[in-house]
């Protein structure tokens, strides 16, 4: 980066004394520092950042005044200063405008001079009182900025966002129900405009994607469903309690493949007739566990026959039979393997998962003793209660399942 050459201006000599001190202790070693002192300097530090930035874009609007860059054919201020920094153009534009911003907000830009607020909570409350109404009288838009200045001192950001919201609750008290009301109308339409949803495979047995929905009811009762899904009892329940904790991602990404595989069928739209469910093709062989083979889904998708097993005693099965040169000669009729009356008489005989030593009592699953694709049958006398953990053991062919006179189910690993 170029140095300032001769400084003149008292800014531009403040700035040189800066640089100057930082490079004198650019290699100086922070270990001797204490804790009281270390944390003090932090503290200090990130004030004197916030007045830096203040600084910065301050000089940044003049500079944009003075059209700089225009000598070399820059677009901007803010397009030469991104190319001469190497600062990305958004980073370098939104400079220029909070320097701009600042100079209509003196409260704002005082007490970011001095370290009061930081960048973050500047935008946020400059963009809040650019918020309100042009008619409102200029005294009560001021009281309005020096509120959130000082709460700045309590509430970061994204706090003083919420309270940005409420601002006619301070200027305008007989106003506020009503200006709330329609600022939260218009942010709701606004998300319900801006829905979408991307998805795409990346060829390596991975979806990726991203999605906006709307904050109120659909963003807060998703983040409220996968947190229930990930808490640690519903993970030591379903997974066992040596389960081990996953990162949040993570674990939101757990909990969200969960929820779609327990959505209801029985809410499912149909297309083209048919239900919107999965059909999956495999060997028969495969399927009773006699040889290990893939199976492939309708939409291309390859999945393990363990996968497929799993499914059975929960999802509706439609046997297809396959000549030799692959073309159906039969198509049997769908049917649910347990019916909500059984399910429901199961849960009032077994009252939880009968695997031994296992007090899960809900988000349950039904299974079959004999298996139907061994000729097991649908009904009460072949079925018991399994919660997700055990479901798993009892379809994984690296345990042996053992169902005793009580009805309880024990599981042991294989030599």
């Amino acid at each position: 980066m170029t140095a300032i050459a001769t400084p003149r201006h008292r800014v531009s000599v403040a700035t040189a004394h800066v640089q100057s001190e930082l490079d004198a202790v650019a290699d100086a070693s922070v270990w001797s520092m204490d804790a009281a002192e270390t944390a003090d300097t932090l503290v200090a530090l990130t004030r004197a950042e916030a007045k830096l930035a203040e600084l910065k874009a301050r000089v940044a609007a003049h500079a944009d005044d003075l059209h700089v860059g225009q000598e070399v054919g820059a677009a901007s201020a803010a397009s030469w200063l991104a190319h001469t920094t190497n600062t990305t153009r958004p980073a370098a534009a939104g400079t220029v405008k909070l320097g701009h911003s600042l100079e209509a907000h003196p409260l704002t830009r005082d007490a970011l001079a001095h370290g009061d607020v930081l960048v973050d909570q500047a935008r946020v409350i400059v963009h809040a009182v650019d918020q309100l109404p042009d008619d409102i009288d200029r005294d009560l838009v001021a009281k309005a900025e020096a509120h959130l200045v000082a709460e700045a001192q309590h509430h970061d950001a994204k706090g003083l966002r919420v309270l940005g919201k409420h601002l006619f609750e301070v200027i305008a008290p007989d106003e506020a129900d009503a200006r709330e009301a329609a600022i939260l109308e218009a942010e709701e339409k606004a998300a319900a405009k801006a829905c979408h949803l991307a998805m795409y495979d990346d060829g390596h047995g991975k979806t990726h994607g991203r999605f906006t929905i709307p904050t109120a009811v659909e963003g807060a009762l998703l983040r409220k469903i996968l947190l229930a899904i990930t808490a640690p009892k519903h993970q030591h329940a379903t997974h066992g309690a040596g389960a081990e904790r996953l990162p949040t991602p993570e674990a939101m990404g757990q909990a969200l493949c969960e929820l779609i595989t327990r959505y209801p069928t029985n809410r499912l739209p149909k297309s083209g007739g048919l239900p919107a469910t999965l059909l999956v093709l495999i060997d028969e062989d495969s399927l009773t566990g006699r040889v290990e083979k893939a199976g492939v889904l309708d939409t291309g998708e390859g999945i393990s026959p363990g996968a497929t097993r799993r499914l059975l005693c929960e999802a509706e099965v439609i046997p297809v039979v396959l000549d030799g040169d692959s073309q159906p000669l039969d198509v049997g009729r769908g049917r649910r393997l347990h019916t909500k009356a059984q399910r429901h008489a199961m849960v009032v005989r077994d009252r939880g998962c009968r695997a031994a030593g296992c007090d899960r009592t809900h988000t349950l699953q039904a299974h079959h003793q004999i298996a139907w694709a061994h000729g097991g049958h649908t009904n009460l006398d072949n079925a018991v209660t399994l919660c997700h953990w055990h479901h798993q053991r009892a379809h994984d062919t690296t345990y042996e399942t053992t169902y005793l006179p009580n009805g309880n189910v024990t599981f042991h690993r294989r030599q």
